[in-house]
């Protein structure tokens, strides 16, 4: 151990550097002052002009580039790279929520609905890609659909088109590597190919129906092919499926191809203006098929019936479809409301109801507004036409953007043919969020809204759309903040070139009193 001297003669030296130490850093820190006002004082005004013109020009770079970035994914790029990669790097954890569960097959559809999900849905309305969208592309030179959308066209054809026994007929084989080929023009060249084997391959009509065929009269003409050959095949399924497993398969594929095409047929029928043979065309389907209630063919009849006016046919299939036990739709919900408002909307007037009060049907039609426009807030903005319209994907998401879209563009000439019907939607659909102040929390008579609609809309809906956002997002902090530098500089940049004698004496007094 050192002796008692040396610790203390060890202390004084360690006092003494402490000592120099203070009195050192305040003298290092005054020279660095004088040098930086030295600097300062010799500056010209083009120097401070030339720094505020840059400093404005990048911040405002910077914020063109936030403000688009939010306008195209819905967030921040500084805050989506912060929490990305900086906050792991200082050892920050980002606090997510556990994902739900995934649904078993088993679980009943009361549990699934009180579930949000946002999962995508066949558009029960989907239009024709070569008689209506390609056509769509050919005026505009605009792309309607989306890769996404597309992409998941093709998953569901090899779904229902295909199955495990194609590989025993050559046509079948063929129709499946064509229901996996991105290029159009790849898949009906496949599908002449199958008909040269087989003159009976349903699926290749159906292909060229849904693709080659310029008009509706061409896909009705196609699909007439394919309903023929279809039933032949579905006859000789019957006959032999319960022989193996791989018959019950084939079964249910031609099963599958045989209810598209009649319910094809029956929108070109319905499209062509033969709207009664439509409707009993849907009707049959369903009493012949009534297991496939997921194909929502419902909703075509919905909107056939409405085009014909018969609105107690319409109320009738309300009945049966708008049960608490079955999964909802905009379709559903609004011509519910669009049924009660009929009955008042005629004779309904703002300042009147405000001085005698509602009557008991005005208030049944107010509260089923209300009731839809919860299940899909997008929806009223399309009626009144608030936003313009685009043609609907061939996919939607459930209370999305996208099922908004598909709804109005059907839907919108129902509500104007009957009178006084949006001037009630007008008045009363925007006192359904004050019933809901915090709808992704809480719910009024559905669940709380998914917060994943967003980023599913758009991936559905075409890049040109603008993308209806509920509830609408604030404006992130950085967009704020680079805004405000931005004008700040370009305010002092104005100052420099006018005043530069008067700004350089400012930025002296500034640095001084720093």
């Amino acid at each position: 151990a050192p002796a008692p001297w040396a610790r203390g003669l060890l202390a004084v030296a360690a006092g003494l550097g402490l000592f120099y130490l203070v009195l050192r850093v305040p003298l290092r820190l005054r020279d660095s002052l004088a040098a930086v006002t030295v600097f300062l004082s010799t500056l010209t005004p083009k120097f401070y002009f030339a720094l505020t013109v840059t400093s404005s020009f990048i911040s405002g770079l910077i914020f063109v580039f936030e403000w688009w970035h939010f306008r195209k994914y819905g967030t921040s790029f500084i805050e989506q790279v912060s929490v990305s990669h900086l906050r792991p790097l200082i050892g920050g954890v980002e606090n997510s929520p556990p994902a739900p569960a995934a649904f078993s097959a088993g679980e009943n559809e009361m549990s699934r609905q009180n579930m949000p999900e946002c999962k995508v849905w066949r558009n029960p309305l989907n239009l024709f890609r070569g008689a209506e969208y390609s056509r769509y592309m050919w005026v505009t030179g605009k792309e309607p659909l989306t890769y996404y959308d597309m992409n998941l066209s093709a998953q569901d054809h090899q779904n229902f088109f295909t199955c495990d026994t194609d590989a025993l007929r050559p046509s079948d084989t063929v129709m499946q590597k064509a229901w996996r080929e991105r290029n159009p023009q790849a898949r009906i060249k496949a599908a002449h190919q199958a008909l040269e084997l087989n003159n009976d391959c349903a699926t290749a009509y159906v292909l060229l129906a849904e693709e080659e065929a310029t008009t509706i009269v061409d896909a009705e003409r196609y699909f007439k092919q394919a309903l023929k050959a279809g039933e032949m095949i579905y006859r000789k399924s019957q006959n032999c499926h319960s022989q193996s497993p791989q018959h019950e398969a084939q079964l249910r594929r031609d099963t599958n191809v045989l209810v598209y095409v009649k319910r094809r047929l029956a929108m070109c029928a319905r499209k062509l203006g033969r709207i009664r043979e439509a409707v009993k065309m849907m009707r049959d389907l369903m009493k012949e098929f009534p297991l496939l209630s997921m194909l929502n063919i419902h909703e075509n009849l919905l909107e056939a019936l409405l085009e014909l006016q018969a609105y107690a046919d319409v109320q009738a299939v309300l009945a049966k479809y708008d049960d608490i036990s079955l999964p909802k739709s905009a379709a559903i919900c609004y011509t519910a409301a669009l049924l009660k408002a009929r009955a008042v909307s005629e004779r309904f007037s703002p300042e009147t109801a405000s001085k005698r009060g509602l009557s008991t049907a005005e208030i049944n039609a107010v509260e089923a507004i209300h009731r839809a426009v919860e299940f899909n807030p997008h929806v009223p903005k399309y009626l009144l036409e608030m936003k313009s319209l685009v043609l609907p994907p061939e996919h939607i998401l459930k209370r999305g953007d996208s099922e908004a879209v598909a709804y109005a563009f059907f839907h919108l000439q129902h509500w104007k043919r009957i009178e006084g019907a949006l001037n009630l939607l007008h008045c009363t659909w925007e006192g359904t969020f004050r019933m809901i102040p915090y709808p992704l929390e809480k719910g009024h008579l559905f669940y709380p809204y998914p917060s994943c609609t967003e980023t599913a809309d758009r991936e559905l809906l075409p890049t040109f759309h603008e993308v209806s956002v509920y509830p609408q997002k604030e404006l992130p902090f950085f967009i704020h903040f680079t805004a405000g530098l931005c004008s700040f500089s370009a305010m002092l940049a104005l100052l420099t070139h006018q005043f530069p004698e008067l700004m350089v004496v400012f930025a002296k007094a500034v640095s001084i009193v720093s």
